[in-house]
């Protein structure tokens, strides 16, 4: 079973309490940012996990009876049982309608910074990579030609039914990801040689293997491609280190990759010097 989504608990737990790391320093399980819900028979969300997390639900739901601490400031060392040896400072607020709003506004303007997949092809590992992505920081988006392979997807699931899906590389936002497994190497190949014409895309994968890899290379040359735009293609995807092809296995590889290529591009980001007019 799916846990429920931060609006679907507040739906089904309006009485409730917002527990927040509102500051973390030195070594902690959650940085600041963190939230969790606790109502009187349930927990939404995580802060960190042990003694800590334990805490504060106890003290959420102490506050739910009307004597619990608005703020905590607990240090992660022995005397709670834990050897982060940082310190981590907890707001709790009972829900309101005024801060459930909040929340939403909250959840839907992190939402619209996450960073965009665009998958093209929903067969076995596609299926698996839906439900391997869907829990991570990524705005996912499935494009199909079957509309029976879209049918099996998980309710919910943002999907487009196209016959040319390689049109659909236009649409993505810039600095997204193009995830190519569809049931076509020809089809493969169209949406590769359209995600490889933008310079402005964060990543592009195919499934396939290194004969897979050459026979694109050759492809692109025949069709009077630059064949070097392979260079920015990632085949196969998921690596080579691990040599299973179970779907399973396959998504969780493809989703490390894929945290690993945004949070480079991130740290990169911070790291760039400020220009001062």
């Amino acid at each position: 079973m799916q846990p429920l989504s931060v609006l679907d608990f507040l739906a089904e737990h309006p009485r409730s309490v917002l527990v927040e790391v509102t500051e973390a320093r030195g070594s902690t399980p959650r940085d600041a940012g963190a939230f969790m819900l606790v109502s009187p028979t349930a927990v939404s969300g995580t802060i960190g996990g042990g003694q800590l997390e334990y805490m504060a639900i106890d003290n959420a739901r102490a506050l739910l009876r009307d004597n619990g601490l608005p703020e905590m400031d607990i240090p992660l060392g022995p005397e709670i049982g834990q050897c982060c040896g940082g310190r981590t400072r907890l707001t709790f607020a009972a829900m309101t309608p005024a801060l459930a709003d909040n929340l939403r506004h909250r959840l839907e303007g992190e939402r619209q910074t996450l960073p965009h997949i665009t998958m093209f092809g929903a067969g076995h590992v596609g299926r698996a990579l839906v439900q391997a992505l869907s829990p991570l920081p990524f705005k996912l988006i499935v494009v199909e030609t079957r509309a029976e392979e879209l049918r099996s997807l998980p309710a919910g699931t943002d999907s487009r039914l196209t016959a040319l899906p390689e049109a659909e590389v236009e649409r993505m936002p810039a600095g997204s990801a193009a995830l190519i497994l569809t049931h076509d190497h020809a089809l493969d190949f169209l949406i590769a040689r359209a995600a490889l014409a933008r310079s402005d895309l964060g990543y592009v994968g195919m499934i396939g293997s290194a004969t897979k890899r050459a026979t694109f290379a050759h492809w692109l040359k025949r069709e009077g491609e630059d064949d070097s735009l392979i260079s920015s293609l990632t085949l196969p995807i998921g690596g080579n280190v691990v040599r299973d092809k179970r779907p399973e296995v396959i998504a969780a590889l493809v989703a490390a990759e894929l945290l690993t290529v945004y949070a480079t591009r991130q740290a990169m980001r911070s790291e760039r010097p400020v220009s001062h007019p």
